[in-house]
């Protein structure tokens, strides 16, 4: 063995970078797929639905035109606000879910 207890030829430090890029191969995998996900969620009883991608951007409104009086304005205002925000917070935890299993539950920021 050489010094410091590591043996000679670095068999182990060579598994261990094909590990490393294999890993990195299957988070850039992940990555692409979350990226690729949208997710709906309504409010209002269905009235509203917004939908959001992975990357966390708004792809798409839809109002229920029964509701589209103008003296209920607000309302729906309050309805498109509460479906985009669940629409973002599903996708949320669907990537924090995801990315859980490359940092083992650590608290990684930017994944």
């Amino acid at each position: 063995m050489a010094r410091g207890g590591f043996p000679r030829g670095g068999g182990n430090m060579g598994n261990m970078m094909k590990q490393m890029q294999k890993m990195q191969k299957q988070l850039e995998e992940t990555q692409k797929m979350l990226e690729e996900k949208e997710i709906s969620a309504s409010s209002g009883g269905g009235m509203v639905e917004a939908t959001v991608n992975g990357k966390k951007e708004l792809v798409s409104i839809k109002i229920n035109p029964e509701i589209l009086d103008p003296e209920d304005a607000e309302m729906v205002e309050d309805m498109i606000v509460a479906a985009v925000n669940e629409a973002l917070r599903e996708i949320t935890e669907i990537s924090e879910k995801e990315m859980s299993k490359f940092t083992g539950g650590l608290n990684i920021p930017g994944f």
